[in-house]
């Protein structure tokens, strides 16, 4: 944290640049700290109930652990996931037409300095307050695993309406600016003649700062609550070593924390040309600095343990650590090569594209799905080794290990939101054309770091919710999710479809808004005069309503699906046809989310290597044939696929909280 007060002292010293960009840069601010404001008020209704709910459960089920404790545990979770968005999103809008300042007077690298240490607040308040939360919950409670498991709960609530909502913000209005603005109306992308530019850059930090911030927030959490939770229901343990191992995640936090500062430091240092290239090295510098790290703590801090009836060395949980990060890093580079247009798939489509939208979308959703396969493999050869080595609890460690460099990962993919936006504000303040060429190479980059910060989550996601699911399992009590038991092969089913339904509620709701900002965009070109000619001035303000009130209603439904299917499955069914509720959710779920959203990068970086001149160039139709593409994919990339996994992650860890009530 202190490292967050000296990131946001450097990025507010910085020049905002001119009038007009200050301009700018407040509506933005403006707009999503309304958006924010709103957003909180519906979801503290709904923490408020919640914890209410869990604080009376003793007066209906006096033999079960659940209380006020676990009531505030949950609340203290919520509260630090909104927290840390709220600090994380205020920073990255202040620091878009500082971006856009350093570009314009020293170039490239000062104004990937500037970004980055926008995108580090983020990170680091990340992970910052959700380990100060989690210390303080877990004194607090003396290391009550049920009073813990609230604190999860409580972020990954929060979580999935600031990345749902988030998502259908951004994408509603990203449709209606571009299909109108570029297909339509034939005027570039971030003109200030179009309406929906504003709302599109606000969306572009309640969606990939807010949102990813909470998304990898609860996983964070949850990864280190799993392995306290396997830990604590293992019999047999003496309470020493209960203790010790308990402890050894908060331990290996504090590596990933010092990695991941040293990295930020080299990527600052570094002043590179080649933006990927810096911000690439420097998570990796975090990831071995963690290793090496890690090894120390474990041999230090670590001990052997027996887990149903076989015995572990502590070293075995090092390796489980590791294979987390090697694991986590190939499923980043597995993404980044389907999503880049270094490589051939985004290059292929791009060529694909001249003949026209039909083919763009067909080959984007194919590359997609031939992305799955990779990172799929990684993640089931991780679990069986980290299972072989260090049972359920190096499964955790494992999972933990993919997320220890969270700190670095979320800076460097909330580093693109704020490119993007200072290239917006280039275009809107209508600098030098070389300003804006500046920033489109490090918005370039940052449509890739977001691919990999999207595949590190839903890779994190799965690894966080087998951990999660294996606790439930341990806690409710299930001796083996039997297929042949009618209620666990009925409960897989279920739980395979669930991922599907969450997706159609959000895709609806995105089309949705994007129909009313597409007529409020058509309505303003068609009213104001000279609107399109530069004479007259747009409305932002009405666009940035519907978009905020599109995003409201559309998370409601599916937050509260994600709520209910545990509770009604559990008690209407019982715990075993919940376990495998559970796992079917997983199954589909990670392959719909990597799908997802390698399937929307594959079709943005398209568009944008075709506007870099190639295959025709800006307003050719192949150009036109891509932003199409480009329009399916958003709500591909940005709302579905990152909502999917936090989905699937609150399910297992509601199962997870109210376990003692299906026993």
């Amino acid at each position: 944290m202190i490292t967050v007060v000296v990131l946001t002292k450097q990025v507010i010293a910085k020049d905002p640049g001119n009038d007009r960009m200050k301009e700018i840069s407040e509506m933005i601010q403006i707009g999503a700290r309304a958006f924010l404001n709103r957003e909180y008020k519906y979801v503290g209704a709904f923490v408020i109930v919640i914890a209410a709910l869990i604080s009376l459960t003793p007066f209906f089920a006096p033999s079960v652990a659940l209380g006020w404790k676990t009531g505030v545990a949950f609340i203290c979770g919520a509260v630090v996931s909104g927290l840390a968005g709220f600090i994380g999103m205020s920073i990255a809008t202040k620091a878009n037409s500082r971006t856009t300042r350093a570009a314009e007077v020293g170039g490239l690298i000062p104004a990937l300095d500037v970004a980055i240490s926008g995108g580090a607040v983020m990170g680091f308040s990340v992970v910052g307050l959700s380990l100060i939360g989690l210390v303080i919950v877990y004194a607090w409670s003396g290391g009550d695993t049920i009073i813990v498991n609230g604190y999860a709960m409580g972020a990954s609530l929060v979580a999935l309406f600031a990345r749902s909502g988030g998502g259908i913000y951004t994408k509603g209005a990203d449709m209606g600016a571009d299909l109108v603005g570029k297909v339509e109306a034939g005027i570039p992308e971030d003109d200030p003649r179009n309406p929906a530019v504003i709302a599109d850059n606000v969306g572009d930090n309640v969606g990939d700062v807010a949102g990813l911030g909470a998304d990898l927030l609860e996983s964070y959490i949850e990864a280190i609550i799993a392995a306290m939770a396997i830990i604590s229901s293992v019999a047999l343990l003496a309470p020493a070593t209960v203790q010790q191992l308990k402890m050894l995640p908060l331990f290996l936090a504090s590596a990933g924390v010092v990695g991941s500062i040293i990295g930020l430091i080299f990527i600052k240092k570094r002043g590179s040309q080649d933006p990927q290239k810096a911000l690439m090295q420097g998570t990796y510098l975090a990831g071995g600095l963690t290793i090496l790290l890690a090894f120390w703590i474990v041999g230090r801090f670590g001990t052997s343990f027996t887990e149903a009836g076989k015995e572990y060395g502590k070293y075995g949980i090092f390796v489980a650590f590791v294979l987390g990060i090697v694991s986590g890093a190939l499923v980043g580079f597995i993404s980044e090569y389907f999503t880049s247009s270094k490589y051939k798939p985004v290059r292929n489509l791009a060529e694909r594209s001249q003949s026209g939208p039909a083919i763009t979308v067909t080959e984007g959703m194919a590359v997609g799905m031939m992305s799955c396969v990779i990172p799929v493999i990684a993640l089931a050869l991780a679990l069986m080794l980290s299972h072989k080595f260090a049972g359920m609890y190096g499964v955790a460690m494992a999972a933990f290990g993919m997320l220890a460099t969270t700190g670095i990962v979320v800076s460097v993919d909330s580093y693109g939101p704020i490119a993007d936006n200072a290239g917006g504000i280039a275009e809107m303040a209508e600098l030098d054309p070389k300003v804006r060429k500046a920033t489109d190479k490090l918005d370039a980059v940052g449509n890739t770091t977001a691919a990999i910060g999207k595949g590190f989550a839903i890779g994190s996601a799965a690894f966080a919710a087998m951990g999660l699911i294996a606790a439930y399992i341990a806690a409710a009590g299930v001796q083996a999710a039997d297929l042949r038991n009618p209620r666990v092969l009925a409960g897989v089913l279920l739980g395979a479809m669930l991922p599907f339904f969450f997706s159609a509620m959000l895709f609806r709701a995105v089309s949705k808004a994007a129909f009313k900002m597409i007529e409020e965009v058509r309505r303003q070109f068609r009213e104001i005069p000279g609107l399109k000619e530069g004479h007259g001035k747009p409305d932002p303000a009405k666009c940035v309503d519907i978009s905020t009130k599109g995003a409201i209603n559309g998370m409601l439904l599916p937050g509260t699906l994600a709520i209910l299917m545990p509770v009604i499955v559990g008690f209407a069914f019982g715990k075993d046809c919940l376990a495998g509720m559970l796992v079917g959710s997983l199954a589909t779920g990670l392959m719909l989310g990597i799908q997802m959203a390698n399937s929307g990068g594959a079709m943005d970086n398209a568009k944008k290597y075709i506007e870099e001149g190639n295959f025709g160039g800006k307003g050719s139709e192949t150009h036109k044939a891509a932003v199409v593409g480009d329009t399916v994919g958003d709500p591909l990339k940005d709302t579905v696929g990152p909502s999917i996994n936090i989905f699937i992650k609150l399910m297992a860890v509601i199962s997870l909280v109210l376990a003692p009530l299906f026993m």
